[in-house]
Parts: structure tokens; C-alpha cells; sequence
């Protein structure tokens, strides 16, 4: 097999970002986890003895051939790009040929691999400059070890200025969970001090590794989203999907971007699960995970007025796109990167969010549609005198502007305490409160269409602060002096119109906030009260409404608006499983 790693040449080195790839031991696992991904491993085993300075990656890749070893840790030599024009198209998680090399400069270098289909394996130690010291023929499987021991043992100042071991421990976890969350199908056993620290096992999707990373959130407390989306309208795709040419058995191991672009989403549900810091904002493109903060406050926009105040969302994300549409040559770590059309991205990712949080049949357990209870009520619909799906099958099964088709659909049974809706559907049973429910359905009503209306006469305030005043014109009233520490206001939002505690609500509005703080109020203010009695059309129309809104699962406050209690979850409760013999005691 032909040697497939060559150094760069000198007009590439030039325009490749310089500066210090390793400079600490979470770097060192980063840069050889890396490698070994791109090597098509399916299991990685991290080993660190962090007192000796010491590293060792192991994995089950593709290995690399005698000519390989020899070059590997030559300065720029890479087997990930070619020339200049590849630093355009970049589809591996490593390209500049300068790991291997910064560690045969800072620490001692060995490798030990073995290729895929190969009869023999090598050992190589490697000098200052990377050049092969020892080479020997070793027994090892297919992939390839590599052992980093006495990192900065030549640089001692470099140690000092590090942070503890125990800091620099918690940042390799760090790293290798967030590689994780971008190759979910790995497995990773990790050891320190040759005992086993943490393994990540590995998952189908994100979304189901997650629980593994963040043990306090449960897999019902995720939404996951996978969609194919186009390529912005000013990007190229010819030679974009283009793979580098490399006539090796890693061919189909480095990553490749499909020729459509993906969007993966996993968010933790606002009425379920969320945080004290915006710590769990993550972004990855195409592998790996990046610092973007357009992309970030992009998502945090998104969750606005669904937390409580002063939490913040679970959220991740990963783009596959074109790689025609990345410049990953900002950052060494490669962690920076400027990426193009960025609003197109901005507006694709909003939108998923939106359909993430929405509750429609798409968002509900695929359980739900095969349960006992779905069939048991379709077979009784033709005989009882209640109708859980009265709908002629004729018409269309989707309503306008609904989210959700009919058979899914929330059907008011009951209410309780003149507060709570009962609310049946196929997969069992809800309880929505009535007043947060009303209060998100006219908080997005009034972010759409905020109206105000003249009002005649005017409302009357007394005692106003010259602040209270600014703040009501801020927000577009009409306010005017009426006499001594009296003042007249015109106008009113609509909402308001038919309120006899208008005055009140006015005087709320008046002690600051922007916009959507006082859309906020105006829809608490005017939404059906608990203890408010509904009848049974109004409170179908009610969730109905409520159903259709973008953000339905919390009020612009952040509370949960409804209870769910599934069907499976009443059956274990009344225990409908057990065996009838054994339960009579037989």
C-alpha cells in the first residue's frame, strides 16, 4: 500500500492559521481523538497518567502503513489535503499536519499501528523534529496506539503556567463529551492512573447519548429533530461534496458531508428540564464543535419567553453542510470559524426550534398511536353515545393553520375546579390550566399584531413618575397631562378594550420593561382567570387555540401549561398488566 501522508507544500504551510496546537492534555486527546475518528474508529480508549504527564490513544481504525509511520510526524505531513483549493473543502476533523509534530517537539512520541488488511504491525519512536529514532516490527491488531509521555518535560515553564490536574482532568472529560455528542456511535473507555474513570456507550442519536453526559436530564425531557435542508440560494455545490483524493483503505472513514444539507436538533423541553447558565448552548458543524455566537444567540432567542426567568435552554445542535461554506482555517484549535450566509443559517435553525417545541403528531411518542386505549376507543365509537373523534371522514383531517391532525388532537372532556381542562387524546389523558394556556395563546397573538385603539373616554392615572410617563410612550401610547398629577391615556392595546380593570393593567405597563415585556402583562392581564367556569365549546376552542401556538408547551412566564399522563403510565399505576389468576391469588 502506498504512502498516502505527504508534507504540504511550502505556499499551503503559508496560508495555514499558525500558532500552538498542543497546550494541554485535553488538547493532546483532542487532537489524537480526532485523528482517530478520521481514521474510521468505532471504539476510542483514552488512557492518562496526568502526574507523569502522560497520554495514550488507542482505537480500531484503519491503521497506517510502514511509510506512513515514517512520515507522520514530519512537520505540515498530512494525509487530509493536498494544496491551497482543499482548504476549501475540508471534510475530515484534522488537516494541518502539525499534532504530531508539536508532540514529537514538547514530549516523547511513540506509535504503534497496524493497517486494516495488513499481515504486519510497526513500532516507531520519534525524535525533536519527528524524524523515526527506532522503528521495530510489533504484534498489535489493526488501528493504532499512540503514547505521548512527558508532555513538556523539555519546557517546564509550559507546566507551571498550566492550571491543577484536577482542572485539567475535568477539561479532557469536557473535551471528549463534546466529541462524543458529535459521534454518538462511538464507544469510549477512558482510564486514569490504569483505573477505569468513565465510559460513554454508544447511541443511535444525540439525543440518546445525552443522558449519559447529563445524567439529570431524562430521555423524555429531550425533543430531537433530524431535517434536510437546501443549500443557501448563493452556494456552489459543484466539487463542494468533493472528498480530498487519498488512495488509501481510510478513503471511506473520512467524513463526508451529504450533498444536501442536515440539520440535527436535540432540545430539552422548557416545561421539563433547563438550566441555571447557558452552559448547554452547543453548537457542532460537520463534526466538530464550534464557537459561534451569532449561531448561539440565534438559539437562545428562540427559547425566549418559554424559561422561567434567569434559566436558560438545553439545546443542541449540528450542521452537516457544505464544507465550500466554512472557512475552519480561523483558530488552531479550530473551534472559530467563519461561515457563510450566515442569516440563511440563522432563519433555518429558528424554524426548527419552533417545530421542536411545537406539539404536533409529528412531536408524539410513536407509542401513543398503537396503544390499548387508541383502539379500544376507535372500536367503541360506533356503539357509545361519546365520540372521541366526531369528525366526518370526508373533510380534510388537518385543519388550517393546525399543527396538529384531528385523531391527535386534544378533546375537552371535563374541568376541574373551574381551572384545570380535562383534555383526552389517543395516547391518554392531559390536564391543561386554563389561564397560562389563554395567556400563550394571546402573548403570540399580540407579537403578531400588537394593535392599539383609541379609547374614549380617556383612561385616567393619577400620581404618574416622569418614568412611568416615558415608559408608556416607549411603548407607543398616547399620554397627555389632564390637570394637577393627573394624566389622560388615549389609546390602549386591544385587548384591554373590554377590561374593567384597564386602569390597573395600564398603571402595570408603566414600570418599564420593553415590548415583549408588556405584550407579556397585556396577555396575563386578559386571559380567562382560573376559577372562571367554561363550557364545553369554549373550552375545546380554548385548546383548539392553544394547540396552533409556536411555543405551547410553557407560558411566555415559563410554566408548564399542561400535565401529561399517558395511557402506559395509568395502566402501571392501576396495574391493568397483572395476570388475572395470579392477582385473585390462584
Amino acid at each position: 500500500m502506498a504512502s498516502t501522508i505527504q508534507a504540504l507544500p511550502t505556499e499551503v504551510v503559508y496560508l495555514i492559521t499558525a500558532g500552538e496546537v498542543i497546550d494541554s492534555l485535553a488538547s493532546v486527546v483532542r487532537e489524537l481523538a480526532e485523528n482517530s475518528l478520521d481514521a474510521g474508529a468505532t471504539r476510542i480508549v483514552v488512557s492518562l497518567w496526568p502526574q507523569q504527564w502522560r497520554i495514550r490513544v488507542a482505537d480500531n481504525g484503519c491503521g497506517m502503513n510502514l511509510d506512513d509511520l515514517q512520515q507522520a510526524a514530519t512537520a505540515h505531513s498530512t494525509s487530509k489535503i493536498r494544496s491551497s483549493a482543499d482548504l476549501w473543502k475540508i471534510n475530515s476533523l484534522g488537516f494541518r499536519g502539525e499534532a504530531l509534530h508539536s508532540l514529537a517537539t514538547l514530549a516523547d512520541l511513540e506509535i504503534l499501528s497496524r493497517p486494516v488488511g495488513g499481515k504486519l504491525g510497526w513500532r516507531m519512536v520519534y525524535g525533536d523534529a519527528g524524524e523515526v529514532v527506532e522503528v521495530e516490527v510489533t504484534a498489535i491488531a489493526p488501528g493504532t496506539v499512540v503514547t505521548v509521555s512527558n508532555l513538556f518535560g523539555n519546557c517546564s515553564s509550559r507546566r507551571q503556567g498550566l492550571p491543577t490536574t484536577a482542572q485539567q482532568m475535568k477539561a479532557v472529560q469536557a473535551t471528549i463529551q463534546q466529541i462524543a455528542m458529535c459521534h454518538p456511535q462511538i464507544t469510549w473507555q477512558i482510564w486514569q492512573n490504569d483505573r477505569q474513570w468513565f465510559t460513554i456507550c454508544p447511541a443511535s442519536t444525540t439525543g440518546q447519548l445525552l443522558p449519559q453526559i447529563l445524567p439529570q436530564v431524562r430521555q423524555g425531557d429531550l425533543q430531537e429533530l433530524k431535517l434536510e435542508i437546501p443549500n443557501p440560494p448563493n452556494s456552489y455545490t459543484e466539487d463542494a461534496m468533493n472528498r480530498v483524493s487519498t488512495p488509501d483503505s481510510c478513503t471511506d472513514a473520512i467524513h463526508r458531508v451529504s450533498p444536501h444539507s442536515a440539520l440535527n436538533l436535540v432540545v430539552g423541553l422548557p416545561d421539563r428540564t433547563h438550566r441555571h447558565r447557558p452552559d448547554w448552548v452547543r453548537v457542532a458543524i460537520n463534526g466538530r464543535m464550534v464557537k459561534t455566537p451569532e449561531l448561539e444567540q440565534t438559539i437562545l432567542s428562540a427559547f425566549h419567553r418559554t424559561l422561567p426567568r434567569d434559566r436558560y435552554p438545553i439545546c443542541f445542535l449540528h450542521l452537516a453542510i457544505s464544507p465550500n461554506q466554512i472557512n475552519w482555517n480561523r483558530n488552531p484549535a479550530k473551534t472559530e470559524i467563519y461561515l457563510n450566509e450566515i442569516i440563511y443559517w440563522q432563519e433555518q435553525i429558528t424554524q426548527a426550534i419552533n417545530q421542536a417545541l411545537s406539539i404536533s403528531s409529528n412531536n408524539l411518542k410513536e407509542a401513543v398511536h398503537t396503544t390499548r386505549v387508541s383502539k379500544l376507543l376507535k372500536a367503541a365509537e360506533a356503539k357509545g353515545g361519546y365520540n372521541f373523534n366526531p369528525q366526518n371522514p370526508n373533510e380534510n383531517p388537518k385543519t388550517p393553520n393546525s399543527s396538529l391532525s384531528t385523531p391527535n388532537s386534544l378533546k375537552a372532556v371535563a374541568q376541574v375546579s373551574n381551572t384545570y381542562i380535562v383534555a383526552e387524546h389517543s395516547g391518554g389523558m392531559w390536564l391543561v390550566e386554563q389561564h397560562i394556556a389563554h395567556e400563550r395563546v394571546l402573548y403570540e397573538q399580540l407579537c403578531d399584531d400588537w394593535q392599539l385603539v383609541p379609547v374614549e373616554p380617556p383612561i385616567i392615572l393619577y400620581q404618574l413618575s416622569p418614568a412611568q410617563v416615558s415608559q408608556l410612550q416607549r411603548i407607543g401610547l398616547e399620554i397627555e397631562p389632564f390637570g394637577e398629577q393627573l394624566w389622560a391615556v388615549r389609546n390602549i392595546p386591544a385587548p384591554l378594550q373590554q377590561r374593567d380593570d384597564c386602569a390597573e393593567a395600564i398603571l402595570e405597563l408603566s414600570w418599564g420593561g420593553d415590548l415583549q415585556t408588556a405584550q407579556v402583562a397585556v396577555a396575563c392581564r386578559s386571559a380567562i382567570r382560573n376559577g372562571t367556569p367554561m363550557n364545553q365549546q369554549e373550552m375545546q376552542t380554548l385548546l383548539d387555540n392553544w394547540q396552533r401556538t409556536r411555543n405551547p408547551r410553557t407560558c411566555p412566564h415559563g410554566r408548564p401549561i399542561y400535565l401529561s399522563l399517558e395511557e402506559s403510565a395509568l395502566a402501571r399505576f392501576f396495574r391493568r398488566n397483572w395476570v388475572i389468576g395470579k392477582s385473585h391469588g390462584i
